[in-house]
This record gives C-alpha cells, structure tokens and sequence, in this order.
C-alpha cells in the first residue's frame, strides 16, 4: 500500500483510499481540493497492520480533523480471518464499543481517532488501571454478537499448530516439541471443557498495545479484535496475565519474563481483576 511514511498521500495511492478519505472529510463538511491537504503521521506498536494518523484542515482553517487508518497486513490469513474480523469490528462500532467504522476500502480500512494513550507494559500491573480493566471485560464479555457463540479456542490451536508443522524445519519442530502439543492440548481440552466454564464473547489478544486509557476521563477502550471470538472468560483474563510478562519494546519482544508474571502477595493487580471481574 502506497502511504507515505511521513508527509503526504501521494498520487500513486489506490484511487479506493483516496475517494474513501474524501468522502469522510465531505461528510464531516470539509472539501479537499488536493490531495496534499491530507497529512500523513506513521503510528507505532500496531503488530498485524500498518496504522497512519491522518490530518486535514477544516473549513476553519485553524482547527484539524483526524481519522486512523489501518492498512491490513499480509500474511495473516494463517492466524485469524480477516472477513470475521471486519464483521466482528462493524458489530463492535453499532454497539458503541471501540473507534467508530468510518469508511472502508480494499486493503483497509479507516476508523474514528480515539483520543487517548495506549497503555504501557507497566500499566498493565497499577492495582488503578487493572480494576479499571476488569470494569471494560466484563462489559466486553457480556457482549451479544452475532453469530455461533461455540468457544473457538481449541480448534484454532490445532490450527495454528498445524500450520507450525508445516513451515517449522525438523530441527525447530524438535525444539519447540511440536510432536506432543497436539497431544497437550487434547488434554488441557478435556480438563477445562467444563459445564461450570463461564462462555463469554472474548478479546483474546489482551496485550498492553491493545487497551487505551482517556486521561481525563479514565475511560478504558480495548481495540484491534482479529482474535475476538467466543470462549471461555477465563481463558481472556489468563491470556490478560500471560501479556503482563510481556514487553514488546524489547530487544527479544518474543520472550516472557514469567519473573514478573503477578503474584498473589502485594496488592498485586490480578486480584483486583478477578475480583473486580466477578463482582461488577
């Protein structure tokens, strides 16, 4: 996708982009009469996609609009799909969760700018913030979407395994011992397959770059929803905790620091979830 890193929309960017982008500015009443009204801002920490800020003036002159917008990447039809993804983000837009759909294009798509700060990896374990976590899950959770509301997690595990298989060499397959995880997790299935398992719609995917907070208001927003589906509420907020080992601003991003996964000793944040979860 031609965006450029810094500066403008040029000439050679999909006609498909360019229409999209002129009829939200026409909609909010702004008329762009060249391209180059439109200014580009690259953003960080997006894993899956690529994600510009872009400004334009108003008719005011001095005031700007902004919108994001997220140019899907290649290659992740082996993780998620893509079609599920955008129907689950259109259905979160109706419901007033997350940044507003705005327009839609081939490669992409462009979303309402949410003011606000994406969370840290130390914020992730301020007692504070995590009860105000707990608040936005359980509200995410109880969400009715539309849709088979089956718990989607064992089959995409086999499915990513699967695909491991495939593209692992004998050495890394060895290593990482691909040739009992099938085994682990027909196991794990039937331990935690349980009538008493809380089944609720899940974020899947709850890692720091994926929660922003509003400063002022305090209001938490969990975005990007490739991995939302149906599945067990526990699985979320084990997931949730696994990514307080995380950081991804590292120099081996791709490695958990599990010295540091929250204890139950301290005032430590995965109490005030769990029990902020339970009783909200």
């Amino acid at each position: 996708m031609a965006i450029k890193k810094n500066g403008f929309i040029p000439s050679s960017a999909p006609e498909e982009l360019k229409n999209v982008l002129k009829a939200v500015a026409s909609e909010w009443g702004d008329k762009i009469q060249d391209m180059e009204e439109f200014h580009v801002i690259p953003l960080k920490g997006a894993m899956t996609n690529e994600v510009f800020q872009i400004n334009w003036p108003t008719i005011h002159d001095d005031l700007h609009q902004k919108v994001l917008v997220r140019i899907y990447g290649e290659g992740v039809e082996l993780f998620f799909n893509r079609d599920d993804e955008i129907r689950t983000f259109e259905c979160m837009s109706k419901h007033g969760q997350g940044p507003r759909l705005l327009g839609r294009f081939p490669d992409g798509r462009i979303e309402e700018f949410i003011h606000a700060r994406t969370l840290s990896a130390a914020d992730l374990r301020d007692p504070e913030i995590s009860a105000l976590i707990a608040a936005k899950l359980r509200e995410f959770h109880n969400l009715d979407m539309p849709g088979p509301k089956d718990v989607l997690l064992w089959k995409r595990l086999r499915t990513w395994l699967g695909h491991a298989k495939k593209f692992c060499s004998p050495k890394d397959a060895k290593d990482f011992c691909l040739n009992v995880l099938g085994d682990e997790i027909n196991v794990l299935e039937k331990e935690l397959a349980k009538d008493y398992q809380e089944i609720g719609f899940c974020h899947n995917d709850l890692q720091y770059g994926n929660i922003m907070m509003d400063e002022e208001t305090r209001a938490i927003t969990l975005i990007d929803y490739e991995y939302a589906s149906y599945n067990p509420v526990a699985y979320d907020l084990a997931n949730h905790f696994c990514e307080m080992a995380a950081n991804y601003h590292t120099e081996t991003p791709h490695l958990l620091d599990y010295s540091i996964y929250p204890g139950v000793y301290g005032g430590a944040p995965e109490i005030h979830l769990c029990i902020s979860h339970i009783f909200r």
